[in-house]
């Protein structure tokens, strides 16, 4: 059950399974949306459900909540483990995932949206992806940078994660952030044709291709996430001594 639909509306239907986030501000990845897409992904795996991740218009995420980095060290570090184990449930989701970012794009957002099989981006130059931790003083973890390193060419790599370069989304088309692009208007139809795409592959191939072609990567992710993990609380313990 989901106990966050406020803030995340799961919708299941023939085999897709359809993640709203929609918090009515930034769409931040708080601990309760957080936990709550888990529960989701959980879900859609024993279902073997094709699942697609998507934000309100205007908006796909603007990363991680900011005032939990105002609370007790614990919590920030609940919070981080529980993104970085996010992007690593994405990225071994037994069906595919479709990320459709409906705007903005920010840190976590963006870590989220890079984890997907396929990312459908909409075509408003207003909106930006972008990884911003080193332009606000901020270390880029581990496990994001092995999640910005499995989808960017060398090149877009450091614009993205040591530049925190904003990347519109023709910019983030060509980088590799994002597969497709569509315009407003059109972005429903793209989806519902990219997702009868995928209902085209079949499920058991999918599945153990995944296996083989992900495997190394998800042997980085998972180190580079014990390395983060340990790190943020060797630095609770420095804060507390």
């Amino acid at each position: 059950m989901n106990d966050a639909n406020d803030i995340l509306r799961i919708d299941q239907s023939d085999g897709v399974t359809t993640l709203t986030m929609d918090d009515g501000k930034a769409n931040v990845m708080s601990l309760r949306m957080l936990r709550a897409m888990h529960g989701a992904f959980e879900q859609a795996a024993a279902r073997r459900d094709i699942v697609v991740i998507t934000g309100r218009a205007g908006l796909f995420s603007g990363g991680f909540d900011l005032a939990v980095f105002k609370r007790e060290p614990e919590a920030i570090v609940t919070m981080l483990t529980e993104g970085a184990r996010l992007t690593e449930r994405v990225l071994s989701h037994p069906r595919p995932v479709l990320a459709v970012c409906t705007g903005h794009a920010i840190a976590m957002g963006l870590f989220v949206l890079l984890s997907a099989h396929w990312r459908i981006g909409v075509d408003d130059p207003s909106r930006i992806l972008q990884a911003n931790e080193v332009a606000n003083a901020m270390t880029l973890p581990h496990f994001a940078i092995e999640v910005c390193r499995q989808r960017l060419a060398p090149a877009a790599l450091l614009r993205t994660a040591l530049l925190a370069t904003p990347h519109a989304p023709r910019q983030a088309l060509e980088a590799g952030m994002l597969d497709e692009l569509a315009a407003p208007a059109e972005l429903e139809q793209a989806v519902q044709a990219r997702i009868g795409a995928l209902r085209k592959l079949d499920a058991n191939a999918f599945t153990a291709t995944q296996q083989r072609l992900q495997a190394p990567i998800l042997k980085a992710l998972r180190q580079a996430i014990d390395d983060d993990v340990a790190r943020w609380r060797a630095d609770i313990t420095g804060a507390r001594q």
